[in-house]
């Protein structure tokens, strides 16, 4: 009699008791139901208001940590409490807090209404800064007001924000009046008011925010659809202008010719600093050394608390820290791009995309530096490093985002839902769990 198995094999996995291998098929359709999951979870209408609030947060909170722990030593070295940065900074937050606070809750019109008084201020205080008795110079830059005691203001960062707020309402107004087609327009005033900044900035000899005003810059012009020739205009002469400024300074020629330095010589020597940050981050491994470890903030590094914390953030925290800092800055970047692609209001699109090339600009340039891959430029990573002139801005700035978010009509509708007796008179009734659950005439189903 035949067996019942004739003519058939089973699998060797089978046979062998295990299971059989899943289809390729099973497992692509589960990784596309994972995307599916994911992209309809970042289209809901409050995911940008929440991954801006949090991640700036995060950043913000990480970054107070850090400065406790890279700045002890500059601290002590200067016969200070070992809190000393840390405390000036943990102000600066709280006062940037709210104005974040007071930033998101602002209607866009009262944006729009302060971009000429910011932009006046921040012109007026970059002139005080060419004062003598009034301007500062540190670290051979003239940028700095004394504000009394301990306390100095840095009016250029504030020359970001207003070149963000005055170049975006300025390209709002002439695109509602249909003048953004011709390249006259398009450049005047927007092009001359910020040579303006660049040239009292420059006046200090403050290249690094120099490069991020310009950054600015072209972000205005991309977001407000310049074409690609006049693009490419501008930037061949803000180019030739920065290689000029490059070339006849030897300071700037020294720190060009440390990009990718690994030997950083002698006491004073050119290269230290960019040497001993690719140090700090080879050192960390894959989870650091632990808060507080770092051996290069002992001296050996220097700005160890504010252009190179990320350097302390990959010795203390290794490889996974400082990924968990740029998975930040991409979650508010990108969300940033969402905000500013999914308005209908021009002046909302580019304050956006102002302010999300502001911060992802700034941070690509510093760690590019620190990392060795471009030339250090001395400006702060966003949110981040030591400095309270750098934060209460860029807090405001984060804070216009989040009031960006809040103003697409989906996101009102689903703020609104949440408010408190909002559904009293709408007619819904409050269960356990808090479920919401509509009131349905007798009968129907």
């Amino acid at each position: 009699m035949p067996s019942r198995t004739a003519g058939t094999r089973r699998p060797s996995a089978v046979r062998g008791g295990g299971r059989a291998p899943t289809p390729p098929r099973a497992s692509r359709g589960g990784v596309r139901r994972m995307y599916e999951q994911a992209r309809r979870a970042w289209d809901r209408p409050l995911t940008a208001y929440y991954v801006i609030l949090g991640a700036a947060l995060l950043i913000t909170t990480l970054g107070l940590v850090m400065v406790y722990s890279a700045s002890m030593i500059t601290a002590l070295r200067y016969d200070l409490v070992p809190s000393y940065f840390f405390r000036k900074q943990f102000f600066a937050a709280v006062l940037g807090t709210a104005l974040l606070l007071v930033a998101s809750r602002m209607p866009v019109k009262l944006h729009r209404a302060l971009a000429y008084p910011i932009l006046v201020g921040a012109v007026f205080l970059m002139v005080l800064v060419q004062i003598p008795g009034i301007g500062r110079a540190v670290g051979g830059n003239q940028n700095w007001i004394s504000l009394g005691g301990p306390f100095m203001l840095q009016p250029s960062e504030f020359g970001k924000l207003a070149l963000i707020l005055w170049g975006a309402d300025l390209l709002a107004r002439k695109q509602d009046m249909k003048l953004l087609t011709q390249w006259k327009h398009m450049l005047v005033p927007l092009v001359p008011g910020a040579f303006l900044l660049l040239g009292l900035i420059m006046l200090g000899g403050d290249m690094g925010t120099a490069i991020v005003l310009t950054a600015i810059l072209f972000g205005l012009l991309w977001t407000a659809g310049a074409p690609t020739r006049l693009f490419v205009g501008v930037l061949a002469v803000a180019g030739a202008i920065g290689f000029l400024l490059i070339k006849t300074s030897a300071n700037r020629m020294k720190r060009f010719a440390c990009i990718g330095a690994t030997d950083p010589g002698g006491e004073g020597a050119p290269c230290l600093q960019a040497a001993h940050g690719i140090y700090a981050l080879a050192s960390g491994g894959w989870f650091g050394s632990g808060l507080g470890a770092s051996v290069e903030k002992w001296g050996q590094l220097p700005e160890a608390h504010t252009d190179f914390i990320f350097a302390v953030t990959g010795e203390e925290l290794g490889l996974a820290g400082t990924l968990s800092v740029l998975a930040l800055f991409a979650a508010l970047g990108y969300a940033g791009i969402r905000v500013a692609g999914r308005t209908e209001d021009p002046f909302v699109r580019y304050a956006a995309g102002g302010v999300t090339t502001w911060i992802t600009a700034q941070a690509v340039i510093n760690i590019g530096a620190v990392l060795g891959l471009l030339p250090i430029a001395g400006v702060p990573l966003p949110l981040f490093s030591y400095g309270g002139s750098a934060l209460l801005p860029t807090m405001f700035a984060v804070g216009l985002l989040i009031a960006f978010a809040r103003q697409e009509p989906a996101a009102k509708a689903a703020l609104a839902m949440r408010r408190p007796g909002w559904g009293r008179r709408a007619g819904v009734r409050w269960k356990s769990m808090r479920r919401r659950v509509k009131k349905r005439p007798s009968g129907e189903r």
